[in-house]
Parts: C-alpha cells; structure tokens; sequence
C-alpha cells in the first residue's frame, strides 16, 4: 500500500464530509417547524429513484434475502432522518454534528451486548470521554429535546452500522440501499400522511439535493475504502466535525464556545487515537506479512 493511495483515501474522505455537511445546511435552512416525515419520504423516494439506474447490481434472484434485518434496518433509518431533522433545525451546526459523533462509541456498546465483543482500555477511555463529552458540551441545562433527537439520530447511524453485520455477504452496496429505501417508503408515507402538512415546494428542492449530496458522500466512501483498510484512514471522517464548524461559523454566526470545544476533543480524540492504533497494527501485520513471504536464507 502506498502512501499516494492513503492520502487519495484520505482526501476522497475529507472530500466527502464536506459533501455531507452540505446536505445538513440544507436541511436547517428549511429551519426548525419543517414536516419532517414529509422531507423524509420524499428524500427516500428520490435516493430510490437515483438508484435504478444500478438495477443490474442487485441479486434479482435473492432480492429480498435477509430480509428481516434489511427490514429492521430501514426502520432505524427513518426514525434517524426524522431526528436527525428536527435536531439540525433547533441545533447549531456543530452541536449537532458533535452528537453524531457519538455513532461509533454507540457501535462499540452494541458490539459487546450482540456480538460479545470486548472493549480494550483505549475503547472503554473512548466511550466515557465520549458520554462525558456530550454532557460537557450541551450542559444539564442546554439538554432538550433537539439534544435528545441528535442523539437518536446518533443511536440511529449505529444501530444501521453494526447490523451490517447481519446481511448477507454476498449483497452489494446498492442491493443493500435499494431495498433500505424500498422498505421505508410505506411507512415514510404514512407517517406523511398522519403528520398532514401542507405541501412544501421547498422541501422537495431540499430532498432532492440532500438525496444527491448523501449518495455523492457514500461513493467516495466507497471509493476511498476499496483503496485501503478502513483503520488507515478512518480518523478523516472526523474533518466532518471541522467543516461544520467553519459553515456554522461563517454562514449561521454560531460562534463555537470553549464548553464545545472542550466536550468535541473528549469525543473526537479517543476516536482518532483508537484508528491510529488499529492503523499502526495494520501495517506492522502487513510488514510481518511481508518478510515472512521472503525465501529462508539459511536453506
């Protein structure tokens, strides 16, 4: 593995929360009285349509193969868009943002009660900096219930990474997407229908965009893991935390105070240091790798 292709991994990364972070600016402009279920059956509707294109991907003969959790997945997808909205519409940028990144401490939790993994020391630091940090950052009074749906939002991401676990093995990506967004369309538009909102032009134009943003940002995550092991370069994801705070910054006036500043490196840092450990790992087993393929002088 070559430096040139880490750093193009790491640049595609860097490239696509960027990417991501402007789906949210669009999401919180429509601001915090959007109908959420609206946006998102009309977002999943789209990202669907988006998708057929790549029929010929997807495993006709086993379509809907795992099912059960295909099923349960979508579900936890939907209930993460809606809080994801409402948390982006009362929140700032970068609050926000720092409470998804409390996703991969989630995934760690959940590894240990389903998969009965266990957790090393520089995990166990990272889910109590990461639990601490949230508090520090929002503080017993600023905890409401935007603070609670980021959260959810949060638990959402991990829920839908850890039974990735679950699915078939031999599934694509967009068999995996196509039938996420096939399952959550009933129930999207249903809960449209319950919730009774005016139609919104507005929110169409947001759906379509964010729909096109969030599948742009899940190519170049693609791309840049088919070039290397995800250890290598995953602490770039965290650059996403950076972009929200300079667009909160520079076009929402949110001035990022110390308390958030302090509570975002309690979450960030254990995380980073957990990917530069595996990173480090991952290339000395690769050297070993390496020098055991040499021929034995000695024969």
């Amino acid at each position: 593995m070559t430096g040139k292709t880490v750093n193009s991994a790491i640049l595609l990364l860097i490239i696509g929360n960027a990417i991501a972070l402007v789906s949210d600016v669009l999401i919180k402009l429509l601001g915090s009285d959007t109908p959420v279920f609206q946006f998102a059956f009309i977002r999943c509707a789209i990202t669907l349509l988006l998708l057929l294109p790549l029929w010929k991907q997807i495993n006709h003969a086993r379509l809907f193969e795992g099912a059960a959790v295909h099923f349960f997945r979508a579900h936890a997808h939907l209930a993460g868009i809606a809080c994801m909205v409402i948390a982006l519409g009362s929140l700032p940028l970068a609050t926000a943002n720092a409470i998804f990144y409390v996703a991969p401490i989630l995934v760690m939790l959940l590894s240990v009660f389903i998969f009965r993994e266990s957790l090393t020391r520089l995990s166990l630091l990272a889910v109590f900096c990461g639990f601490a940090g949230i508090v520090v950052i929002l503080r017993p009074v600023e905890f409401n219930w935007a603070a609670i749906m980021a959260l959810g939002s949060a638990a959402s991401l991990a829920i839908n990474a850890v039974m990735v676990r679950m699915l078939p093995k031999q599934q694509s990506t967009v068999h995996t997407l196509f039938l996420t967004y096939l399952m959550v369309l009933p129930a999207s538009f249903l809960l449209m229908l319950y919730e009774g909102a005016p139609w919104n032009p507005l929110i169409m134009k947001t759906a379509i965009g964010s729909a096109v943003l969030i599948l742009a940002y899940n190519v170049t995550v693609i791309l840049a893991y088919r070039q290397v092991a995800a250890n290598q370069v995953t602490s770039a994801e965290y650059t996403g935390l950076i972009w929200a705070v300079a667009i909160g910054w520079l076009w929402f006036d949110e001035v990022p105070d110390l308390w958030f500043v302090l509570g975002s490196c309690m979450i960030v840092i254990p995380l980073i240091l957990i990917s530069l450990k595996q990173r480090r790992l991952s290339r000395a087993e690769s050297h070993f790798v390496t020098m055991s393929d040499l021929p034995d002088s000695s024969q």
